[in-house]
């Protein structure tokens, strides 16, 4: 189990050192700080968070790696009940400055217990204001041939899994136009874990070459007041999702994690107009109609 746990560590530290040095190449303007933390219970992380860039707004890469006693919050909500664990993982949002750039999130995680039991979990969704369709069917191509790689039948299982875990019930819509979504996955054999861990990884690495294109493609597009507002009230409803049904976000402020860590999610900037209707025909009402059920993109 050491082993696993050295192998994961040190690869999505790799990762999140790769996806930050391709984002700052891609913005050209700002850096990402560093922000070194410790658990007290075991471990701790890496906050990278990079603000007021070129293209990017705010954007955070977060790499933790914590362990020991399992927290009774983690065995009542795992119906678990080893003595100790270890959890690592890798999470990203990017939020842009340009509201013709999509807002992207990742997380790719790993979750071990004392006991033998051992799971990946993570995905890749992408939430523009503005929905460009050839953009849409790109994205689920490339997550689709990361897929494909391993088994077939994932990616209509995973797209699945993140159309339905992406919606804002109370709004009754999508966040954005979906991804993959997985979670649990059984790593307890080294087989499995072989394959997971690689399938987690080959996920990672799509990210950078994915969001830096959309970067170079719009980051320096003009864009206008209206077109902001509608960027701001967009980013309201991820806002929502993310303190209402977000999974990680209420597990970690519940189980008292980092709270700067697990809200690096939140945007700099969002806005809430009551019973805001976009203009019969324009783009904001193109583009919502994309937002009110899932899109089979490939």
């Amino acid at each position: 189990m050491r082993k696993r746990r050295e192998i994961v560590e040190q690869g999505f530290r790799e990762l999140q050192g790769r996806i930050i040095a391709d984002l700052e190449k891609a913005d050209g303007k700002s850096r990402f700080g560093t922000d070194i933390w410790e658990r007290p219970g075991g471990g701790g992380g890496i906050t990278r968070l990079l603000t007021k860039g070129n293209i990017i707004e705010k954007g955070g890469v977060n790499f933790s790696a914590v362990f020991g006693a399992t927290p009774d919050a983690i065995r009542n909500a795992f119906q678990i009940g080893a003595e100790d664990f270890f959890a690592s993982g890798v999470s990203i949002v990017i939020h842009p400055e340009n509201p013709l750039v999509p807002i992207i999130h990742m997380n790719v995680r790993y979750f071990e217990l004392s006991d033998g039991k051992a799971w990946f979990g993570g995905g890749i969704d992408l939430t523009p204001a503005y929905v460009v369709h050839e953009d849409g069917i790109e994205f689920h191509l490339a997550l689709k041939e990361v897929c494909d790689q391993f088994n077939p039948e994932w990616y209509n299982r995973y797209k699945v899994n993140a159309d339905h875990y992406f919606r804002i019930k109370h709004r009754n819509e999508c966040r954005g136009i979906g991804g993959i979504f997985y979670d649990r996955l059984n790593a307890s054999e080294d087989k499995d874990f072989e394959e997971l861990w690689n399938f987690s990884l080959a996920v990672g690495n799509t990210f950078a070459p994915i969001y830096t294109r959309l970067m170079k493609k719009y980051g320096n597009s003009p864009w206008n007041e209206k077109q902001k507002f509608w960027q701001l009230h967009r980013r309201s409803r991820y806002v929502e999702f993310n303190l209402v049904y977000d999974a990680g976000t209420k597990f970690g402020l519940e189980t008292n994690g980092r709270t700067e860590s697990i809200l690096m999610s939140m945007p700099p900037m969002a806005c809430w107009e009551s019973n805001f209707t976009p203009e019969p025909g324009s783009d904001e009402e193109k583009s919502q109609q994309y937002f009110s059920n899932p899109v089979e993109w490939v």
